[in-house]
């Protein structure tokens, strides 16, 4: 029988490319999103039979209750992501990002396996010359840090999980998001021929959201190998300044100005260079190159003329 899944979140950046290759793959995929942000990223995945859509709060215990009942694996991708959003609605963002994840882990039952990605933003600060790593400790500055980090607590205290402490994510997804750092950086090029830097030293990971859904597949094929562990998810090809990745960029732009603003502070203040060692010993590893996926986001912004809504 086909492992029946569910993905909460399932309209936004991660999970309607997620639910798109679990479709493909053969999975039953029950998606669950309110449509706050995106109406039509799952509109192409009505007709397969293995779809089932369902439009809800999941912060209501009756809402987790029904969703959940059958369901081999449980995605829970709904948050509020990212440190100004969670800044702007900070309630929302504990009742999402963590309450939420309450919920599930109180209904779900034990044989029902949990993949949860949280960010990598809880590392805060890192070292100067030394790479953090699953076992490095958690300093999340921002709120948005501080509640991935609770909430990773929590379903690791579970058990019958995996945790996927994801990297910057780039690439085109079904819902786009042109707030992401290289997504961002890009269509500054491409429509503005600049890109505006502010703090320009601080240190990110990165990682294809293509890459980041293959991860979960991967999982869910060698859950056994796999489960009650934490690991690092990016490239590691990317691990790069805010500069560096800039002077990547401009590779494509000849003329391309790269423009320094000082007195502007990142919300996050997060800065690190990641290790991705461990799922990669494990048998993953990302294929898709920062390269690769700055030309796909130049042909997309330069042929495609849409306003992509950006969570804030």
């Amino acid at each position: 029988m086909a492992k029946k899944i569910l993905v909460t979140g399932a309209a936004g950046y991660i999970g309607s490319m997620l639910c798109t290759e679990l479709i493909n793959n053969g999975f039953d995929v029950v998606a669950a999103d309110m449509l706050k942000y995106e109406k039509n990223s799952l509109s192409h995945l009505f007709f397969f039979k293995n779809f089932k859509f369902i439009k809800v709060d999941i912060s209501k215990p009756k809402v987790i209750k029904k969703i959940l009942k059958g369901c081999d694996f449980i995605i829970p991708l709904a948050a509020l992501v990212g440190a100004p959003l969670c800044e702007k609605f900070k309630k929302e963002a504990t009742k999402v990002n963590v309450d939420a994840i309450s919920l599930i882990l109180k209904y779900a039952k034990k044989n029902q396996k949990i993949i949860y990605p949280t960010s990598n933003s809880g590392y805060g600060i890192g070292a100067k010359n030394k790479y953090c790593d699953e076992k490095s400790p958690l300093n999340p500055i921002s709120l948005y840090g501080t509640t991935k980090v609770k909430s990773e607590k929590l379903v690791l205290s579970h058990g019958n999980s995996i945790v996927f402490r994801l990297a910057t994510v780039f690439g085109f997804s079904y819902r786009m998001r042109t707030d992401l750092l290289v997504n961002n950086f890009v269509e500054m090029a491409v429509n503005e021929n600049k890109i505006d830097i502010f703090e320009p030293r601080f240190r990110r990971n990165y990682i294809h959201v293509r890459d980041v859904v293959s991860a979960f597949i991967f999982s869910i094929e060698n859950f056994n190998k796999l489960k009650n562990n934490i690991y690092n998810l990016g490239l590691s090809s990317a691990n790069l300044t805010k500069l560096a990745l800039a002077k990547k960029i401009k590779k494509n732009f000849k003329k391309l100005k790269i423009k320094f603003i000082n007195n502007k502070k990142d919300p996050d203040r997060r800065d690190y260079f990641v290790c991705n060692k461990k799922i990669e010993r494990a048998g993953f590893k990302p294929k898709i190159s920062l390269d690769t996926g700055i030309i796909e986001m130049v042909q997309l912004f330069s042929n495609v003329k849409i306003n992509f809504k950006n969570n804030y």
